[in-house]
């Protein structure tokens, strides 16, 4: 069994969510996904944000989530992140042609 349960970290993520307002986690999936994205920075050479002699950087990106020291935008938030990161890169390549857009 997982510790903290999905449903604690489902809790945790939606938190800061106003009631009334669409939960940012729906889903295990989503923590899933959230929780091996940040495992995968951490590989990457990201610094942990919590103490502890964790032995994978999944259980990192978990405790990491459970202890609300990184948060899970949304999917408009992604977007908005994807476009934005396309853009940067596309500035990179040719900045003529970003300051057209």
């Amino acid at each position: 069994m997982l510790h903290p349960s999905y449903n604690d970290l489902m809790n945790v993520a939606n938190s800061d969510v106003e009631p009334g307002e669409h939960p940012v986690v729906n889903s295990r999936y989503s923590i899933v996904l959230a929780t091996a994205k940040r495992a995968r920075q951490l590989i990457d050479g990201s610094v942990p944000l919590v103490d502890g002699n964790y032995p994978k950087p999944l259980s990192v990106a978990i405790e990491e989530l459970s202890t609300s020291a990184i948060k899970i935008n949304s999917e408009e938030d992604d977007e908005t992140e994807d476009e934005l990161t396309t853009l940067n890169a596309a500035s990179e390549e040719n900045p003529k042609e970003v300051s057209e857009i």
